[in-house]
């Protein structure tokens, strides 16, 4: 989601024996710049980074739609009750940090997730799947999917409105907040 993240992944995934699928979105490539280190680094794959600690509402996401979540989550702080979401980056999807993930559930009992791929067979529906499995008893919303959606991605300015969108997301964490 992030220049930083990405040469710290890509390192990682250089060094490990197994196969790795790297996979950049082309839509951050025109994202805000950020100073990465020269020196060589690296990220453990499979470890999720909290952007952001809160209690209120935990929102998972990765990649490209880090900036959208990030941006809903500044807007819910400036809302008349503040709530204050926790913001869960992914970096990986293969594995997935359940551990983070559950953690941060049980902290909050609500959660929103958010990813580009079509709602059906996602990485979203399997994480929360895991969730309700292994941590129902701590929701006190159901868990909210915003995704992109069950059809071809369309070409141009369609786009936008296929994938997920920070009202969208903004729509989704309200519910759950309201629930």
């Amino acid at each position: 989601s992030n220049p930083y993240d990405a040469k710290g992944l890509l390192a990682s995934a250089l060094r490990e024996p197994n196969p790795v699928i790297f996979m950049e979105p082309k839509r951050l490539y025109d994202s805000p710049k950020m100073e990465v280190p020269e020196e060589e680094y690296t990220i453990p794959i499979g470890k999720a980074k909290l952007v952001r600690s809160g209690t209120d509402l935990t929102m998972i996401s990765y990649g490209a739609m880090m900036a959208p979540t990030l941006a809903a989550a500044d807007q819910l702080l400036q809302t008349e009750r503040s709530y204050a979401p926790e913001v869960i980056d992914l970096r990986t999807v293969s594995p997935i940090d359940f551990q983070t993930v559950l953690a941060s559930v049980r902290k909050t009992g609500r959660v929103v997730i958010v990813h580009e791929a079509p709602r059906t067979l996602g990485v979203g529906a399997e994480i929360a799947a895991k969730i309700v499995d292994e941590d129902l008893d701590y929701l006190k919303a159901p868990v909210k999917r915003v995704t992109g959606f069950d059809t071809i991605v369309p070409l141009s300015k369609l786009e936008d409105e296929y994938l997920p969108s920070k009202d969208r997301i903004l729509k989704a964490a309200t519910e759950v907040l309201n629930y």
